[in-house]
């Protein structure tokens, strides 16, 4: 007598299939545990694995490069700015769930490899984030006391990777290529009095430059027009509130924005309405000053010819046409020079690929994904700036990432993920330990957490950062 088993037989037809009732009994009904790992400690690793964790069995290990987490919270925040940091209490407490690990000095395509992941866990997530400067391919970009702001922004905020920028700060004038946040950030950052920085986290190098600091103009230059800025007016409003500092804006920029301003959304009229009204005072002759400046593309970069340095940015005179989309800036032909000691070009960030298996398109600067299942490889998701580009603000990384983690617990649940026993960090950590690397646990981030603090609180600083992957490191394994 040959006895049918309904359930076996179910799982041989469906086993090709992309929805497998075998894998829904298997996470739904029993003890197994789904492995997720997630490369990434910044936001967007640490919002997926808190959808992620509440799949009651799921065991989350988050992998990140540097031996220190949260990404650009540590490394990207201004240091005046230090209400954005308090997510590290929501990352800190999702760290110590006891379903959830993490791994610092770990770098994809160098220790471990996608493929190394993919076999150890049932979902891998890629949420390293986009850490590269785009380039503006214009003559002299390689011009001492030529940087990205993302540069400039890692050397205050003690990334290791750009503690030896050491921009030069003797001149009166520099210019910031760029009508974004970070623009802003990093234009106040140069104007802001040192002594208005020294209780916050930035590191001891730059506020020393800082206080020796000649630089008495800044001059933010943008393409397109007042309508087109990204920069939002919390940012726009601390500009305008510098101590000794004028904003000075050129009244005739602003002739067609005072009768639009009606029809404008109230968070876009708000921000139109302090350019306009900002527009309007008269300087009072501070020490300082920052300028405001439209339809302005750079053509090339002047150098200093005793010196080397940068001299001045020639720019291209734009014009707007209208769009299918909006608007795009067109050079009229007419061109003007802007005398500048230094220059930071703030024009945006762009990802890489760091495995040669990652779909990655470069034109969009993004990986190609379905709410955050990326195309052509089965069990591999993606959240944050690798999801969506180098777009939004912490809020907009939150939920891309939620979306993310819902999609591998739906998929878990929908039988999409195998359900097979998997290694998980074991495997990794074993890999690891053969390449003679060794990972930081949350634990010893801790102790290196510990230690700035410390070291900060004698100068009275929240923390004061170490600066190289070595300092790091010795005070982990201590």
């Amino acid at each position: 007598m040959v006895v049918f088993n309904v359930g076996v037989a179910r799982c041989h037809l469906l086993r090709s299939s992309r929805f497998s009732w075998c894998h829904v009994r298997r996470w739904r009904h029993s003890n197994a545990p789904l492995k997720v790992s997630i490369v990434g400690a910044g936001p967007a690793g640490f919002y997926t694995a808190q959808q992620v964790l509440k799949h009651p069995n799921a065991i989350v290990d988050i992998y990140e490069g540097l031996p220190v987490p949260f990404g650009l919270v540590r490394f990207g925040v201004a240091p005046d700015h230090p209400e954005v940091k308090n997510v590290i209490h929501t990352f800190t407490n999702i760290a110590k769930n006891p379903r959830c690990n993490v791994y610092g000095n770990v770098r994809l395509g160098t220790d471990v490899t996608v493929a190394d992941l993919r076999k150890a866990y049932h979902a891998v997530v890629l949420t390293y984030g986009a850490d590269q400067e785009r380039s503006l391919g214009v003559p002299g970009e390689d011009l001492p006391n030529v940087f990205s702001a993302r540069k400039f922004v890692g050397w205050y905020n003690g990334h290791p990777a750009d503690v030896d920028v050491r921009p030069d700060l003797s001149g009166e004038t520099a210019v910031v290529i760029g009508h974004g946040n970070v623009a802003l950030d990093v234009a106040r950052i140069l104007l802001s009095p040192p002594e208005s920085l020294q209780e916050t986290d930035i590191v001891e190098p730059a506020l020393e430059a800082l206080r020796k600091s000649h630089v008495r103009k800044v001059i933010v230059v943008g393409r397109r027009g007042p309508f087109e800025v990204a920069f939002t007016i919390k940012e726009l409003r601390e500009m305008t509130k510098i101590p000794g500092v004028d904003s000075v804006f050129r009244p005739e920029d602003f002739d067609t924005v005072r009768e639009k301003l009606a029809d404008l959304p109230r968070p876009r009229k708000r921000l139109l309405e302090l350019m306009v009204q900002t527009s309007e005072k008269k300087p009072s002759h501070q020490p300082r000053s920052w300028e405001l400046r439209f339809l302005r593309s750079p053509l090339r970069f002047l150098a200093d010819s005793s010196t080397g340095r940068v001299s001045g940015v020639e720019m291209a005179v734009n014009r707007l046409e209208k769009t299918e989309s909006g608007t795009k800036a067109v050079a009229t032909g007419e061109t003007e020079t802007i005398p500048c000691q230094m220059v930071l070009k703030s024009i945006g960030y762009t990802s890489e690929a760091v495995d040669p298996t990652i779909p990655y398109d470069r034109k969009r600067g993004y990986l190609p994904n379905s709410h955050g299942r990326v195309d052509s490889l089965p069990g591999v998701y993606c959240s944050g700036w690798l999801k969506t580009g180098p777009v939004g603000v912490l809020v907009a990384t939150m939920n891309s990432s939620f979306e993310t983690g819902q999609a591998i617990v739906k998929d878990a649940e929908s039988g999409v993920l195998p359900a097979d026993d998997r290694e998980g960090s074991a495997a990794i950590l074993k890999l690891l330990k053969s390449k003679g690397v060794r990972p930081v646990t949350f634990d010893e981030w801790l102790k290196i957490e510990a230690h700035e603090k410390t070291e900060g609180e004698r100068k009275g600083k929240p923390s004061e950062k170490l600066l190289s992957v070595k300092e790091m490191l010795n005070v982990a394994f201590s």
